[in-house]
């Protein structure tokens, strides 16, 4: 059910995508954290000064799928965003909130 004025961000996306749990409320929250891994990875991209081109070549991958990451169109393994990390000059860490 639509709220007319949510007083939350929860209500909010109670109302446009279902209750926490729900499946469409899931599959929000996996599109929304697929969006902010692909702004971190095009963000230290662009601070590192490379063209996707570049980076690509640095994680011994091809442009189209560090375009692919960056635009959120796909699933990125772990053992890739590491690769990522590294060729950017980091390390990637991972935390689990339970």
């Amino acid at each position: 059910m639509k709220k007319k004025n949510p007083k939350t961000i929860n209500d909010y996306l109670d109302g446009k995508y279902g209750e926490s749990g729900s499946k469409s409320r899931t599959e929000f929250k996996q599109k929304a954290q697929a969006f902010m891994i692909a702004e971190l990875v095009k963000g230290a991209r662009k601070k590192a000064k490379l063209t996707q081109e570049e980076l690509a070549q640095k994680v011994q991958l091809k442009r189209p799928h560090i375009s692919r990451i960056e635009r959120a169109e796909i699933d990125v393994r772990i053992s890739t965003l590491q690769k990522i990390a590294q060729g950017l000059g980091g390390n990637l860490s991972i935390r689990f909130d339970l």
